[in-house]
């Protein structure tokens, strides 16, 4: 359907027994409650792509990249209408696997809106805070609201206690989210396609 949006939830993090998961599954769920959207989940494991090491910049390309771990990467950025970034903080930061990732596209990133979920140290904040200005760089449009969790809801997973109740209190915050991430995911498509 022409009116549908395709978000794709990526997971930032590729490390063992890693928590992004919970919330990329959380997250694309709320996303599938609107008849909108077509949520999908791009987890970074499984597009193992070696580390940037292209002679020209994603920015100025005249081809596509010929690994095809990247070709397969950059076709399903290009498919994307919008994006929420599961990011978790590493030492004040975002996992390098995820900057690789973003470093590899640069067209098919451009006029698209990116929302962010994001967990640890600080609650996330200096991860998203850094990834924002990555956005602006690649000519997305980073939108305001974002989930931020903290430590505890780590915690809380890791004695087993049920995502039902573990994301509960974030429900208003994901239809704030999605809603924001929307409106902007319309506004940048029409832009697009010239209307």
């Amino acid at each position: 359907m022409a009116n549908i949006l395709k978000v794709k939830v990526i997971l930032g993090s590729t490390r063992q027994n890693r928590f992004s998961e919970k919330p990329g599954q959380w997250i694309e769920r709320e996303l599938k409650k609107n008849s909108e959207i077509e949520a999908e989940v791009l987890d970074l494991r499984d597009y193992p792509m070696p580390f940037f090491d292209e002679a020209e910049a994603p920015s100025y390309k005249t081809k596509p990249y010929s690994d095809p771990t990247v070709v397969k990467w950059t076709d399903k950025i290009a498919d994307g209408d919008a994006f929420i970034i599961i990011a978790p903080e590493y030492n004040h930061g975002y996992p390098a696997v995820l900057k690789n990732a973003l470093d590899y596209v640069y067209q098919e990133w451009n006029n698209k809106p990116v929302g962010f979920v994001t967990y640890g140290s600080a609650m996330g904040a200096r991860s998203v805070e850094q990834l924002r200005e990555v956005a602006v760089e690649l000519q997305m449009a980073p939108i305001r609201n974002a989930i931020h969790m903290p430590y505890d809801v780590i915690i809380a997973v890791g004695k087993g206690e049920s995502d039902e109740t573990v994301f509960a209190p974030y429900a208003e915050r994901a239809t704030g989210l999605i809603s924001q991430l929307l409106g902007w995911a319309k506004a940048l498509k029409s832009m697009r396609q010239g209307k």
